[in-house]
């Protein structure tokens, strides 16, 4: 059972609602699902495949720029309320297919930075093995366990990641939102939405130009989509 906007008092909420909304029933407004749309960025450059990127600011290749319209074609016609994303730049070349001059611009956060892989990063999937003994597999139990060498834990990626997500809740309730971010982050997300440990996350693939559909409600998370790619899935 998900709580997470619950540090924010019950008639604030309603009250930043109302702002938004004059005439809406607060009853109504506070019993509406918000369905946020995780969307990864599209494929990064072929040089970082494979590879611990974290804080790189690398760009899309360009199999990746066809995976962000591939994005773009399937979200023609939907409307968002709002769209944040990070402020990375394979996010920010992946937001670029997804917005239109009749939509909500995308608002850029700092929180929604992909992890900091500390010593990790720009290694190769193989070096981290040869290096520290760690299969990169269990990429999410050394961050449980903050293994990583001056990077992230589970700990400190979920206070950077929790405030944030309650934001996105408390302003848009009854909304349709799209968070474009990062492989890591998605899956801290999921584990705070879900209210799971961050390793058991592994049990959802994340693939460049995914889509996660989750609906929240205050007394109950459902996921809908899970790693839905249009730019494969639609194809043929």
């Amino acid at each position: 059972m998900s709580q997470v906007p619950a540090a924010t008092p019950p008639s604030a909420e309603l009250g930043q609602n109302a702002m938004a909304s004059p005439e809406a029933d607060p009853a109504e407004t506070e019993a509406a699902p918000t369905t946020l749309w995780l969307v990864r960025h599209a494929e990064v450059e072929e040089r970082y495949h494979n590879v611990f990127g974290g804080r790189i600011d690398m760009e899309l290749s360009p199999s990746g720029h066809k995976q962000a319209e591939a994005l773009g074609r399937y979200f023609r016609g939907k409307s968002f309320e709002a769209i944040y994303a990070s402020p990375m730049k394979r996010a920010r070349q992946t937001v670029e297919c997804l917005t239109d001059r009749n939509g909500p611009a995308p608002l850029f956060k700092e929180e929604l930075r992909e992890v900091d892989f500390g010593d990790w990063t720009g290694l190769h999937w193989t070096q981290v093995k040869s290096k520290y003994g760690v299969s990169a597999f269990n990429w999410l139990d050394q961050i449980e366990a903050a293994g990583i060498a001056n990077g992230e834990c589970a700990r400190m990626l979920r206070a950077r990641l929790e405030p944030c997500l309650g934001e996105i809740l408390q302003r848009h309730v009854g909304q349709n939102v799209m968070i474009v971010c990062h492989g890591g982050v998605i899956r801290g997300l999921l584990a705070i939405l879900l209210d799971l440990p961050l390793p058991k996350m592994a049990a959802f693939e994340i693939e460049y130009a995914s889509i996660t559909q989750v609906v929240w409600l205050r007394e109950r998370v459902r996921l809908h989509l899970v790693n839905f790619t249009p730019w494969r899935d639609l194809t043929g």
